[in-house]
């Protein structure tokens, strides 16, 4: 038996002398990193993220800072370290040419409060503000005895506006003047292409997006100290609330829908777009409810087995304690990953040359190879970022295991944590290297199809990577859907498949591929056992993310709300629930590595050892219950389900006289 043989070759226990793994893969990534160094430094010494956001005139001078002159350009280098806001002079009537602004931009102290209908209101504006609105080589005193004067001053008259703080842009308040602003604006993110509006949707909600995940982060803390210290009482109100966040999310969203539907007001662009994202995150909240909620009354009493499954898994990191700090390293690492990665993001996105021209104005000419630079940095993002993730997924698994292949209980190993941790390190990076390069490879295809699906409303769409024009059929978007679905599932398969593999190079020390045979060999051996345990343990957990990710978008909805004008719904409050679930899964992921990391520890110890005094079971008696409890519930039903069949054939049967 190909099993028997791989158990006594390797004898499936955590060895002792160990040697690297995956080398080649390791050295791969350190290749692809070194890449993303010289892309950040690139972005560094040729970007300028100060310019995205806090936003710059015509004569290419950064608003609230000393700048540098350009050549050719006379009013270029000046100090505006008291000027932080960008001023339109023809703010009422904005044009697009070229993907700019065709209206004259400068930098002013403060924007105008109330309309101003002269030169005079003007020149009294400027004496008593000190924000001069004029072009900044004429005089404060020539503001009405120029006769240039209303080719260098803003068009009259001069709409009352706001000081935007996220942009730091005048926003005018006339609504025919804000209209015409705001569907400029929308225009111009219209016609980027995806990586600068991932830039955009980045920087439009950066105050709410952050708030919202530190809120998501609160409510994960929770989830862990709750599945810690879990009862039924508790799992029946975790139920509860995941219902009442599901009904209550999407009558949320149908409502928001409804009100911006029927709302007189509805005419910028950003209020319509606003109207279709909420009835498409409507419709999918109301599928995934309706999904979700017959799980839950199918899956009722199973859900006690998860309750007993992770009151063992408690137990089992209440000897490792150490156990729950692991995603708190790991989330911090993320942090610090994700900041770094958007920063440098900035800073490509804003490389470009400043260059002169005939009017003395400067216009920065973006630099070849940008595009192929951001994908790069892109998938950079999901490649470490899984990577990270592994590595937690194999320190826990590898904690795990240890504590498992104990004889002495009363002696458990010092520090299996730390332990867990110098293996990975020493001998075993290669091969989280290789898998989360699957993930990454099954993630970048699912996020190219969702960028298509969001462009199926035209005809012909830009290629994001070759930059070739596609006619698309009026069926591709319904094709799209299905290969979409069809690469989510895959992932999520993959993710599974990966941890069994992690957990078997803890034990046996072998590279990625043996060590993902040899837990698909004994898992399929297994798999009646341990099927049904396993899928009502991630079953809770799940629920355990949605409660997260619905609550969090909740207090998004009502955040964005506030903000209906310059805001579009779609990037922000998918960046919300990404980092929600995100987050949620990374803290959760505790009770899944150790839940999953023991039951296959229990399937290797059913299969090398008999219960005998020479081959004695390593196995906790409370576990050994458990399973045995489970799987004759399971078999019950089974008999149950298959009985009727057999009584009716019985029934039919011709008996002899």
């Amino acid at each position: 038996d190909s099993g028997d043989s791989i158990s006594e070759r390797q004898g499936w226990r955590p060895v002792i002398y160990r040697k690297c793994t995956d080398t080649l893969w390791l050295l791969l990534f350190c290749l692809f990193w070194a890449g993303l160094m010289f892309i950040s430094g690139y972005a560094v010494v040729a970007g300028a993220a100060e310019r995205l956001v806090l936003g710059y005139d015509s004569f290419g001078n950064i608003c609230g800072r000393k700048n540098t002159p350009v050549e050719g350009a006379n009013l270029s280098g000046l100090d505006m370290t008291n000027k932080k806001y960008v001023f339109f002079l023809n703010s009422c009537s904005l044009e697009i040419q070229s993907l700019k602004i065709s209206s004259l931009s400068l930098c002013v102290s403060s924007c105008p409060q109330q309309q101003l209908n002269s030169l005079e209101d003007l020149q009294s504006f400027a004496r008593n503000n000190g924000s001069f609105l004029c072009i900044y080589n004429l005089n404060v005193s020539s503001y009405t005895l120029n006769p240039k004067a209303a080719q260098l001053c803003p068009t009259l008259p001069v709409p009352p506006s706001k000081s935007f703080p996220l942009f730091n842009r005048c926003v005018p308040q006339s609504p025919e003047c804000y209209s015409k602003y705001a569907s400029v604006l929308i225009s111009m993110v219209n016609e980027m292409d995806v990586f600068h509006r991932i830039l955009s949707g980045i920087l439009a909600g950066r105050d709410t997006v952050i708030g919202l995940s530190v809120l998501a982060l609160a409510f994960s803390l929770i989830l862990v100290l709750a599945f810690r210290f879990i009862q039924t009482f508790l799992v029946h109100t975790l139920i509860a609330l995941v219902v009442f966040g599901l009904l209550f999310v999407s009558g949320v969203l149908w409502w928001l829908h409804y009100d911006y539907r029927n709302d007189p007001s509805t005419e910028l662009e950003t209020e319509k777009e606003n109207v279709k994202f909420l009835l498409g995150y409507a419709i999918f909240s109301t599928i995934v409810t309706v999904v979700l909620l017959s799980l839950i009354f199918v899956l009722r009493k199973r859900l006690q087995f998860a309750v007993q499954l992770f009151r063992i898994v408690g137990k089992v990191i209440g000897r490792i304690p150490f156990l729950l700090f692991q995603p708190l390293w790991t989330f911090l690492i993320l942090i610090v990953f994700w900041v770094f990665w958007v920063a440098v993001l900035l800073s490509l996105g804003t490389a470009g040359t400043a260059q002169s021209t005939a009017g003395g104005q400067v216009e920065y000419r973006a630099l070849s190879g940008i595009r192929y630079m951001a994908w790069y940095h892109f998938v950079g993002l999901v490649w470490t970022s899984e990577f990270i993730l592994a590595c937690q997924q194999m320190v826990i698994a590898g904690a795990v295991v240890t504590c498992y292949f104990n004889r002495n209980t009363n002696n458990p190993p010092p520090h299996p944590v730390l332990s867990s941790i110098s293996v990975l390190f020493c001998y075993h990076l290669g091969t989280a290297v290789k898998g989360s390069f699957l993930i990454t490879i099954l993630r970048i295809p699912r996020i190219v199809l969702l960028y298509l699906c969001n462009t199926l409303n035209q005809e012909v769409v830009m290629c994001p990577l070759t930059n070739h024009f596609i006619l698309l059929q009026k069926n591709a978007k319904h094709l799209f859907n299905c290969c979409f679905c069809w690469v989510c599932f895959q992932k999520s398969c993959l993710r599974c498949f990966n941890q069994h593999a992690y957990t078997t190079t803890a034990i046996n020390g072998t590279n990625f591929c043996t060590s993902a045979k040899d837990a698909v060999c004994i898992l399929a051996r297994n798999s009646a056992k341990l099927a049904s345990i396993s899928c009502s343990g991630d079953f809770l957990l799940f629920l355990g993310k949605v409660f997260v990710v619905c609550f969090t978008v909740f207090g998004g909805l009502m955040a964005f709300n506030y903000h209906r004008e310059l805001q579009t719904w779609v990037v922000p409050l998918l960046l919300v629930g990404f980092f929600a679930y995100l987050m949620s899964h990374n803290f959760l992921s505790v009770f899944e590595v150790t839940a999953d990391a023991m039951l296959l520890c229990f399937a290797i110890d059913m299969e090398t050892n008999d219960g005998t005094a020479e081959k004695p079971y390593f196995v906790d008696q409370e576990l050994l219950t458990f399973v045995s409890q489970s799987n004759k519930l399971t078999e019950e039903r089974k008999h149950r389900n298959t009985r009727p069949f057999q009584d009716n054939e019985d029934g039919t049967e011709l008996q002899p006289m």
